[in-house]
């Protein structure tokens, strides 16, 4: 597995980066690669990607999810290989640190060689970026899922 860690500072408080990332089906909206999440349930999501040329679909379940803190998840079923957690800290009234930690099983040839040149971190890196850009000029987020999700 393909261990890729990110973080980045937003300029948004807490809740509000936390909100923006449990809406799933936005994330096309700053992930590369991504072309569709549809969310299934409070759990479960169904996502299309295009990663060096190739369309997977797979399905993901968040594990763990505490309002303002972090969300978990791994995949269920499929090739698709990976689990997760982002981490959000305020650093103040205004500002947050969100923290991406990502275990990823690349499959095929294409993929493999993706990972092993650098291209996971690069676009991780990339959709961190896009992520910071995109809800600090929202201002606030499309929405908030603040159930609890807990382990096991």
């Amino acid at each position: 597995m393909s261990l890729v860690k990110e973080s980045i500072e937003v300029g948004v408080p807490v809740s509000t980066a936390y909100n923006q990332w449990t809406q799933f089906e936005e994330f096309p909206n700053f992930m590369e690669g991504v072309e569709e999440v549809r969310q299934v349930d409070d759990r479960h999501n169904h996502w299309t990607t295009r990663i060096a040329g190739v369309r997977r679909e797979f399905d993901t379940e968040i594990v763990d999810q505490l309002p303002d803190e972090r969300i978990a998840w791994r995949t269920i079923g499929g090739e698709t290989q990976q689990m997760g957690m982002v981490h959000f800290q305020p650093l103040d009234a205004t500002r947050t640190r969100v923290e991406l930690i990502m275990d990823v099983e690349p499959v095929g040839a294409a993929e493999k060689t993706a990972a092993i040149a650098g291209m996971i971190d690069r676009r991780v890196k990339g959709d961190m970026r896009r992520f910071k850009e995109y809800i600090e000029q929202r201002g606030g987020e499309t929405g908030a899922w603040r159930g609890r999700v807990s382990p096991g």
